[in-house]
């Protein structure tokens, strides 16, 4: 008995060391990775963006054209997988005859027939969608539902252009999942398609989150949401999103329709967001500043969007002015930060490994320089 299983342990090693079975190995780990795409293969560049970057052209000089014509490759690609698994095999095992398909044996010739079938027929497939100038691709039919009576796809896809290369749009996620929300637009970019949804027509809803105690980027414990995009537009299907939590204050300010919390989900923000919070609540009991009749309130320069709506005074109790390096001093600059600004600030200037002094602490004016603390943040009316 001992010998008999000692006999078929060595079968098996001298069977793994066959060059069929090294090869085998190493072609699913590679097909694995090539299809999937870790992050060691998208840096080594193994990737189908990165190998045909010349005819895909530029992400962002064209982007509709550019993932039309990446989805119809990567099908391509990735549907020559099994043929190029037996290509392979003809040459590391030539003891099999696979270079010549009739010498083969049932069992090979069945598989060479079933993967040159698949390629062939994804490579019609590709043809078709090419047609019509691309028009007969699922992601300009998609396009197509949002064009208006007297329009077409292409116009829907040159709006889409040109606001993805604008630099305030919201981007996050994977290659494979990417999320990207412009004035319009909300998409979703995956490997085959790209799910694409019109602001105005769309519903948001939180429908789940799933919590992960470690992050493999940040180390820290991280919380993953879920949100369904519904578009009343029957012709548009609806898609999911993923999103780390700490990004959702950034879609929502995004998004031009409130998200629905339908599961009642409890979103997580970060420390900076928590602070943000708890410093606009302060601020609203310090004085309110009456600017002069003459005085008009200026857009902010840090966001350019909300009115400058903050004016620093000095009312906190402590040493005369000038007294003390460490005591609040008086700033003379007029309103030029709105609050959100402000607060931002104020948490940029504070160690980040102490959160429980941030209240309590002193920040230069960024325009000035002269030290504030929460206290002397007044609201200008």
């Amino acid at each position: 008995m001992w010998l008999t299983g000692s006999l078929r342990w060595q079968q098996l090693i001298v069977r793994m060391d066959s060059p069929d079975v090294t090869f085998t190995l190493a072609y699913v780990v590679f097909a694995f990775c090539f299809v999937f795409t870790p992050n060691e293969f998208r840096s080594a560049g193994f990737t189908v963006q990165n190998l045909f970057s010349a005819w895909l052209g530029s992400e962002d000089i064209g982007f509709v054209q550019y993932h039309i014509r990446r989805t119809t490759l990567t099908l391509v690609v990735h549907c020559s997988l099994p043929l190029g698994y037996y290509l392979g095999m003809s040459v590391a095992a030539p003891d099999k005859n696979l270079i010549y398909v009739y010498l083969a044996s049932n069992g090979w010739q069945l598989y060479f027939t079933v993967s040159v079938a698949v390629f062939l027929l994804n490579g019609f497939i590709a043809l078709y969608w090419s047609g019509n100038k691309w028009g007969n691709h699922p992601i300009s039919k998609t396009l197509g539902a949002h064009a208006l009576a007297q329009s077409s796809w292409r116009a829907v896809a040159s709006s889409i252009n040109t606001e993805f290369r604008r630099i305030d749009k919201f981007a996050t996620g994977a290659p494979g999942a990417r999320v990207i929300v412009t004035d319009t637009w909300i998409m979703k970019v995956t490997t085959y398609y790209v799910h694409v949804a019109l602001q105005q027509d769309t519903h948001l809803t939180v429908t789940s989150s799933k919590q992960h105690e470690l992050s493999p980027d940040s180390g820290t414990p991280v919380q993953i949401l879920t949100l369904s995009v519904a578009s009343i537009n029957p012709n548009v299907k609806p898609f999911d999103i993923r999103l780390n939590s700490t990004e959702y204050t950034e879609l929502r300010d995004k998004l031009q329709a409130p998200v629905r919390n339908a599961s009642n989900v409890v979103i997580h923000l970060t420390m900076s967001e928590l602070f943000l919070e708890t410093f606009k609540s302060f601020v609203e009991l310090n004085q309110v500043y009456e600017h002069t009749s003459g005085q008009e309130l200026e857009a902010c320069i840090g966001c350019m969007q909300e009115m400058a709506d903050i004016k620093l005074l000095r009312l906190c109790p402590g040493e005369a002015e000038g007294e003390g390096e460490g005591e609040c001093q008086q700033c003379y600059c007029r309103p030029m930060w709105c609050l959100t600004c402000m607060g931002k600030w104020f948490a940029s200037r504070q160690d980040q490994q102490r959160p429980e002094t941030w209240l309590g602490s002193r920040v230069p004016c960024p325009t000035c320089r002269a030290k504030f603390c929460i206290l002397d943040v007044c609201m200008a009316r």
